[in-house]
């Protein structure tokens, strides 16, 4: 019988994360994980991770107070429980690794068939169109939210329960070996790399770098794992073919095995395409705008058929396919404006990828209008990266360009430099700077587009542009 909490003993995870019980009864089970001393219920085990802000070791005595039936420390901590003879205490050499550990042996006593899914890019959108897929027929397991690290992937495994006959995981990273570990984690059935774009080049160096470090997935993964490529990327199948390994790729372009072809955009009605799958097509209908997201539904639909889920239920579900906030999500605002909140993150390829999804938005009456934050991680390409995205968002044709960041002075060069007048490129300090400005240019018809990386807060601008514009919508 697959492991599940309530029932899951000290015996069994000492087993599973290589640790020693110090203290307590090896028969005694626990009714949940947790690492946050502030959410422990009575009956929880409480894992104490080190993190670069915190140390969960220092809560430890808290969570027992709280109820916590267990925890599980790293071997140089001492814990004293000696007056509490039910208190389990599981040593290990680090609690991150058990973790992962106890994640990999849980994923691997549950039959749920598993899809994991990198890129740069659109891995979210990706993971949740997949999702909306496999849930037509079958209890689908998915990470919330970006819940994509070494702590975040492991925590949503240990969800996995035998209700569940599918999960999808998505991969994140910043330095290399993390999507190796994760790959070494989750043991998918079916793994995707979507692309590979200029982020994290702190830490890994160029794009190269960012390839090597994620077809660690390839490298990684089982050899009965199927392997799913966007075969428009050069530098992705460059590295990927480097592996002896047979790939399924999709993409735009016709030498794909899963293409899409007759793509009409409908503004804020979404895009209408049909899949091309061997000899056959079907007709796909997305609900959200943006022409890159054909891509990511051409990503979700692949796994979908490499997990043998029947094709009518790929239509389906990506036709039940909601969108994911602050990605591409087009908002309607007064005087016929459409705002576009792309603002969870951002990095030079992905921006380039949705500034030309925006301006297909634009129509002949209207103009686009840009909002954009610092690219952050970009190590030393930084200063030419922002210069290149000003320029071309004025090659772009886009009427005006506002600012906020350290980069300002590059980006504004950039944009001058391919054409954009200097006075239609306006430099903010605060959001709310940058909010009235966009509000004083904004005119009817306009699509504006805002995009920044995760650290720069830029849905405070969305916010506040919906705050001043927002108007009554219904769709015809």
């Amino acid at each position: 019988m697959a492991p599940r909490w309530g029932k899951i003993s000290s015996k069994e995870i000492v087993k599973a994360v290589h640790g020693n019980l110090l203290h307590g009864n090896p028969r005694a089970c626990f009714a949940a994980f947790n690492s946050d001393s502030r959410r422990v219920h009575p009956g929880d085990l409480f894992w104490a991770l080190k993190g670069e802000r915190f140390d969960g070791h220092d809560f430890v005595h808290q969570a027992v107070r709280e109820g916590a039936s267990g925890v599980v420390v790293q071997r140089e901590y001492t814990i004293s429980v000696e007056n509490r003879p039910e208190i389990a205490v599981i040593a290990v050499d680090n609690t991150l690794r058990a973790l992962g550990d106890l994640a990999a042996w849980w994923r691997r006593q549950h039959t749920a068939k598993l899809a994991a899914i990198t890129g740069s890019s659109g891995k979210t959108t990706a993971k949740e169109m997949t999702a909306a897929i496999l849930e037509m027929e079958n209890k689908t397991l998915k990470n919330p939210g970006n819940h994509n690290n070494l702590i975040g992937l492991p925590v949503t495994l240990l969800k996995l329960d035998e209700s569940h006959k599918r999960a999808v995981v998505e991969m994140g990273m910043n330095h290399k070996g993390e999507i190796a570990r994760l790959t070494e984690i989750a043991g998918p059935d079916t793994a995707a790399i979507l692309n590979v774009g200029m982020a994290h080049l702190e830490r890994l160096g160029d794009m190269d770098g960012v390839a090597e470090a994620k077809t660690e997935l390839i490298a990684h993964a089982s050899p009965d794992t199927k392997i799913i490529l966007n075969g428009d990327d050069a530098v992705l199948m460059k590295h990927a073919t480097k592996f002896d390994r047979k790939f399924v790729t999709f993409g735009m372009k016709k030498g794909n095995h899963i293409h899409a072809v007759n793509i009409e955009t409908k503004g804020l009605k979404g895009i209408r395409f049909d899949l091309r799958w061997s000899d056959d097509t079907w007709p796909i209908q997305l609900p959200v705008s943006g022409v890159h997201n054909v891509k990511n539904a051409l990503a979700a639909a692949a796994i979908a058929l490499s997990l043998k889920e029947p094709v009518e239920n790929i239509a389906r579900g990506l036709r039940n396919f909601k969108g994911v906030k602050g990605r591409f999500q087009c908002i309607p605002l007064e005087g016929d404006i459409i705002l576009i909140d792309d603002t969870y993150n951002a990095n030079p390829s992905a921006l380039e990828t949705a500034l030309l999804s925006a301006l297909k938005m634009v129509d002949r009456d209207g103009r686009l209008i840009v909002g954009l934050g610092d690219m952050l991680e970009l190590g030393e390409a930084a200063v030419s990266a922002h210069r290149e995205a000003g320029s071309r968002i004025a090659e772009s044709g886009a009427s005006r360009l506002f600012f906020m960041g350290t980069h300002g002075e590059h980006v504004r060069n950039g944009a001058i430099a391919a054409g954009m007048p200097s006075n239609h490129v306006i430099i903010s300090e605060t959001h709310d700077e940058l909010t009235a400005n966009i509000i004083r240019k904004a005119r009817p018809k306009d699509v504006i587009f805002l995009k920044g990386s995760r650290k720069m807060q830029f849905e405070k601008v969305s916010e506040g542009l919906e705050m001043h514009l927002k108007r009554s919508f219904v769709k015809g």
